[in-house]
C-alpha cells in the first residue's frame, strides 16, 4: 500500500504536467512501483485509420511510467526519459487503461513495463520506457 501523503504530492506533481490534462488522463491507482492510468479516446488525436494514434499511446505510456517511478523515488526526483519502445498489438477503438510497473529502481537507470489495454481489456500495446536518474 502506498503512504497516502506520498500519493497526495505525487497526484499534485502529476495534475501540474499540461500534457495531463491536455489528454485527460485519471490516476486510478498507485501502489509502490506502479500506477494504472485511464485515458479517453479523443477523435481529434486519431490516427488515420480513426483509432487511438499510436503515438498519443507512447505519450501515455511515457506519463504513466514516471508515475510509476515516482511511487518509488517521490514526485521531487529529477528524471528524463532515455529511451522507449512500443509494440501495438491491436488497433485502440476506445479509451485505454494503462498499466505501468517498475522492472528495476536502479542507481542510475530505471525500466518500466507498460501494457496498454482497451475497454474491452484486449490488449492493445506493450511499451517499455526508460529513465534516467539525475540524483540518487
Amino acid at each position: 500500500m502506498l503512504d497516502t501523503d506520498l500519493g497526495r504530492r505525487i497526484l499534485e506533481r502529476v495534475m501540474r504536467i499540461p500534457i495531463f490534462d491536455k489528454l485527460g488522463l485519471r490516476v486510478e491507482s498507485l501502489s509502490p512501483g506502479e500506477c494504472v492510468v485511464f485515458a479517453p479516446h479523443d477523435p481529434e488525436f486519431d490516427g488515420i485509420f480513426e483509432s487511438f494514434h499510436g503515438g498519443m499511446l507512447m505519450t501515455v505510456a511515457d506519463s504513466i511510467a514516471c508515475f510509476a517511478m515516482m511511487t518509488l523515488t517521490g514526485p521531487d526526483e529529477r528524471v528524463a526519459t532515455t529511451d522507449m519502445n512500443i509494440r501495438f498489438l491491436a488497433p485502440c477503438l476506445t479509451d485505454v487503461r494503462a498499466r505501468a510497473r517498475v522492472i528495476k529502481l536502479g542507481r542510475t537507470l530505471c525500466p518500466v513495463q507498460v501494457d496498454l489495454y482497451d475497454m474491452d481489456d484486449r490488449h492493445v500495446a506493450v511499451a517499455q520506457v526508460n529513465y534516467i536518474r539525475f540524483s540518487s
